[in-house]
């Protein structure tokens, strides 16, 4: 029996859509915390269990019965490493074999302007590795759909103006990367390893100008700021201040190569290349 937590999100209902066209719906369940927000899953015949990430016995009683456990990483960054934590020890005493976590992909992360915020992926990584259960760390890159965050909805009028400099991300679709999760939850061997879920091919957002461009038949320009007038920007906006933060951690760790890391992992699990840039702003902006 296979669970997915965090089912009512993209990745989670995406991972268990293409789950239920590999192996029986009867033999996957997935964790909510409002059982009312799950009638599309239910549509899909899967088991729905409720559960919630402050309620460990909550989480045993959820986990009674499965095989591997799809945890994928909560986004409450307020207290995201004790839920995660909470889940793995309610995994264990539930018995479940073989937990499956989304990481983040990224190097330098010692130096790296996104240490605080992406510091709780490595350490649950550790807390799920001294647990003694068998792992997979399938560890994400940026999702290409995180773009539009990034670059406004006005992008085809103001041109993207964000302070990566000419740093590379090897983007890769959500989509594709929830179809390869669930190959990998759906065959054998892949205990104790680690896959970069990465495209294999970086971009720069100098790359998304262009894609943006040839999509739009509109010519999207690319300009990176100073940190201080893209702050001035954001905050003359209306932008609240933690965000403006958060993009600006993005931008650079982006700038730093932070995310530079392509690698064909994804390639192999889905079977075929993954979506390039063109292809990706395509299937984001239709």
């Amino acid at each position: 029996m296979i669970l997915v937590t965090g089912a009512t999100g993209n990745l989670g209902k995406a991972t268990v859509e293409f789950l239920t066209k590999k192996i029986p719906a009867g033999n996957i369940a997935v964790l909510v915390r409002d059982e009312n927000k799950a009638s599309d899953l239910k549509t899909l015949g899967v088991d729905v269990r409720t559960g919630d990430y402050h309620d460990k016995d909550s989480l045993v009683k959820a986990f009674r019965g499965i095989d591997k456990l799809l945890l994928i990483s909560s986004n409450d960054f307020n207290d995201r490493l004790g839920q995660q934590k909470k889940a793995v020890d309610a995994a264990k005493e539930a018995g479940v074999k073989h937990i499956l976590y989304t990481g983040v992909s990224m190097q330098n992360f010692e130096n790296s302007a996104l240490q605080q915020i992406m510091g709780d992926h490595f350490e649950t990584e550790k807390h799920i590795s001294a647990s003694g259960l068998d792992y997979t760390f399938l560890r994400d890159n940026l999702y290409a759909d995180v773009i539009p965050m990034f670059i406004g909805e006005h992008v085809l009028e103001t041109g993207i103006n964000f302070p990566a400099g000419n740093g590379k991300v090897p983007f890769s679709l959500r989509t594709e990367m929830a179809e390869a999760f669930a190959n990998v939850l759906s065959s054998e061997g892949h205990e104790n390893k680690i896959y970069e879920i990465s495209n294999t091919e970086s971009y720069s957002f100098g790359d998304v100008a262009k894609a943006l461009s040839a999509h739009s038949g509109k010519t999207v320009t690319y300009n990176s700021p100073s940190v201080e007038d893209f702050t001035k920007a954001l905050t003359e906006a209306g932008v609240p201040e933690p965000m403006i933060g958060f993009s600006l951690a993005f931008a650079t760790g982006t700038k730093d190569g932070d995310f530079d890391i392509p690698n064909n992992h994804l390639e192999q699990l889905l079977g075929r290349k993954p979506s390039a840039l063109n292809e990706a702003i395509r299937e984001i902006y239709q």
